[in-house]
């Protein structure tokens, strides 16, 4: 959850979540569904989506097990190398060399790196330094050190130099640099998706949703159907009206218009169930993208 999302924002959705699935097996066996429902609003459901997978491959191929090899964790879906490593060290206390976000920035700055981080290049050189200041005794504090230097107090913004023990022959605290390392990443215009969604509600105050696809852009979840893919109706009267809305993504923005309507239509489900109505009092059972979570929000206050 803490990739590429602050701990403040995690905390009550790790407690939530590890509450729902306390194991493994527990989150293996759980619809996909169910997990999603947890994450909404937490946003980069890929990662929802590959927890639930490697769950599943462990209960199938590792007896319900995370395997202790890093080689072996990092053929389980959205677990990269730094990550295998850090579960190796932390779990086990063995020696693996770390490279998250924070490390990044340490190293970065202690050392005077220039380049955005994620270069091939720079990455490499991070890596090769990450891998001569690893101890070969203590993994475990090592790399919780580190990373909650990086998370604490060599932070992004307005790093606390002056509580750092390592800023006497920190290049960045000593040339009071801080703001240029590490170099940011090169900049892309965003690209803009413009989509319009049907708010189709029932004579039941029941609201049409369907299931997005597994790929692309909010990929599993739950939305409000696309009004070219929803179905001919009998439209019998205008919706409640709701503004368009702006949502920011990582590598583009998405504007959504929404066309609002009611309908005496009793079944708009398709052939693979991936449409469904569902009651304005259940919304929190499905994941949703939080924009969609808001509206539908929005829709249940004005049923009360």
């Amino acid at each position: 959850m803490l990739q590429q999302t602050q701990v403040a924002t995690v905390l009550g959705y790790f407690d939530r979540f590890m509450a729902r699935f306390p194991s493994l097996n527990d989150l293996a066996q759980a619809p996909i569904d169910d997990v999603l429902a947890l994450w909404s609003g937490l946003g980069y459901y890929a990662r929802a989506r590959n927890l639930h997978k490697t769950a599943c491959v462990c209960l199938q191929r590792h007896d319900g097990k995370l395997p202790k090899d890093p080689a072996t964790l990092e053929q389980l879906p959205g677990i990269g190398r730094s990550t295998a490593n850090a579960i190796v060290a932390q779990a086990h206390n063995q020696r693996a060399v770390i490279l998250d976000g924070n490390v990044k920035r340490v190293l970065t700055r202690h050392f005077g790196i220039d380049g955005w981080p994620g270069q091939t290049e720079v990455e490499k050189k991070l890596w090769d330094l990450a891998a001569s200041l690893t101890p070969h005794q203590r993994a475990r504090d090592y790399t919780q050190a580190i990373m909650d230097l990086g998370a604490t107090v060599c932070t992004r913004r307005r790093p606390a130099c002056d509580q750092c023990p390592v800023a006497s022959d920190c290049r960045a605290a000593v040339e009071g640099k801080t703001h240029i390392w590490p170099h940011p990443r090169p900049k892309k215009k965003k690209r803009i998706l413009e989509m319009t969604l049907t708010i189709c509600l029932n004579s039941k105050n029941q609201v049409l949703v369907e299931k997005r696809a597994a790929q692309g852009i909010w990929g599993g979840l739950w939305c409000l159907p696309e009004t070219q893919s929803l179905p001919e109706i009998a439209d019998v009267g205008p919706g409640p009206s709701i503004e368009p809305t702006r949502h920011e993504l990582t590598h583009r923005t998405v504007w959504i218009k929404f066309h609002s309507l009611r309908t005496n239509t009793a079944c708009c489900m398709d052939q693979a169930n991936h449409r469904r109505w569902l009651a304005l009092s259940e919304i929190n059972t499905l994941g949703f993208p939080r924009p969609i979570q808001r509206v539908l929000e929005t829709l249940s206050g004005m049923d009360h």
